[in-house]
């Protein structure tokens, strides 16, 4: 089951470049900014900008379903044909992401949120 689109992450090479244009777009700051992700939150989504993004094989933004169990939904896309970019990583706080490339080669995203988050 998921809870819908909520996250989408761009893969960015100039991260610096890419927070100044997201932020004035959004008219934001962002609520993370590290070194290798920087996010920003607008009408109830997730905007992330990926700086090892295209080192990971994304291509282009990854929208991400947010899901109530990740291991299960990823079993399920890798039955259906698709193929592991990422397996389950755990990127803070508990919150883990997946993805993966469908066999038309459209780019899948997961997101399990940390428990009682």
């Amino acid at each position: 089951m998921t809870a819908g689109l909520k996250t989408i992450i761009y893969p960015v090479k100039d991260l610096a470049r890419a927070k100044a244009m997201f932020g004035r777009l959004l008219g934001a700051e962002p609520y993370a900014d590290t070194p290798y992700y920087v996010g920003f939150k607008d009408a109830g989504q997730d905007v992330g900008l990926d700086p090892n993004g295209h080192a990971k094989g994304m291509t282009g933004p990854v929208p991400f379903w947010h899901v109530d169990d990740i291991r299960a939904s990823l079993a399920g896309l890798l039955e259906d044909g698709a193929e592991t970019l990422q397996d389950v990583q755990d990127v803070g706080g508990g919150r883990l992401i997946a993805s993966v490339k469908d066999p038309e080669g459209n780019l899948v995203g997961l997101l399990q949120d940390a428990p009682g988050a």
